[in-house]
């Protein structure tokens, strides 16, 4: 019996082998999530010298998501393969560094486990279906746009966007809804933002979201279709403001410090692709509609 009638046939088979995938995945995102932005730097700073017609920089070492490999960030000691198995080394480990004896971030296994948690969820969700590979892959990237956008308000088109066409390519064989719906969603959710902001901006003079949330929007869009965007909109509004103002006390910070909206939106989306139809009746059941 070949392995993908396994996994067909026993789902708790297949919820494990996609925890475990999960598990790994994490590990690569918490890489990804560091060294990403500081590659997008190191680009700006070239091309804006570029523009400014001023020297190059001297030629640094390769700094791409697998090359150097990973150290510690206190003595500069090389991560062995066996130290960064996903939570297993950290447990192992004691949370330190084997060389130095520096505490490692708890931040790198609590997001291995979430994303193994997330994925063991979708594929308990979907089952073995085309619909849990497509919807774990927009997890993953969710999960690692939302702590880059934390880190570094940050949203990079180069996860937004072949997201967003992958979500168009998804919804043409119909896994979430149809292709018109998904076309409409992605216009609908980067214009209902774009004119908010814009609108903001006037009223205001001030920015008050990033264009980065336009596409952000545009691509969930992009997957459940338009029908997605107005509870999208509502849970992330409702969450950021509560949990917004939670940050804002804690750190006994001002009203006018910004704060990512990002991981609000990927949030909500996530959960209005998953339950938007059964959170919107249950609504229009509960107000008499």
């Amino acid at each position: 019996m070949a392995v993908t009638d396994i996994l067909a046939s026993h789902v708790l088979a297949f919820i494990l082998c996609v925890l475990l995938i999960g598990l790994l995945v994490g590990s690569f995102l918490n890489v990804l999530i560091y060294r990403l932005p500081a590659m997008m730097q190191r680009d700006w700073r070239e091309q804006a010298r570029e523009i400014l017609e001023l020297p190059a920089e001297p030629q640094t070492a390769t700094f791409n998501l697998i090359l150097p490999s990973s150290t510690c960030p206190h003595c500069a000691h090389e991560i062995k393969p066996w130290e960064n198995i996903p939570l297993i080394s950290y447990l192992f480990l004691r949370g330190k560094c084997s060389s130095c004896k520096a505490p490692i971030s708890l931040r790198y296994p609590l997001v291995e486990l979430t994303c193994g948690l997330l994925s063991a969820f979708i594929a308990w969700h979907f089952g073995f279906t085309w619909q849990a590979g497509a919807m774990l892959l927009l997890t993953w990237g969710l999960l690692a746009m939302s702590l880059i956008d934390v880190d570094h308000q940050l949203l990079p088109d180069s996860l937004v966007l072949p997201l967003l066409w992958l979500g168009l390519i998804a919804n043409s064989f119909g896994l979430f809804t149809n292709l018109e719906n998904a076309l409409w969603g992605a216009i609908a959710g980067y214009l209902s933002l774009w004119s908010v902001y814009w609108l903001f901006k006037l009223v205001t003079g001030k920015e008050g979201m990033g264009y980065g949330d336009f596409k952000l929007l545009a691509m969930l869009g992009a997957w459940g279709g338009w029908q997605v965007l107005p509870l999208t909109i509502l849970l992330s509004s409702l969450v950021g403001a509560v949990l917004g103002l939670i940050m804002l006390r804690l750190r006994n910070a001002e009203t006018s410090t910004p704060i990512p909206f990002g991981p609000y939106l990927a949030i909500a989306g996530w959960i209005a692709l998953l339950w938007g139809e059964q959170i919107t009746s249950s609504y229009l059941q509960i107000a008499g509609f």
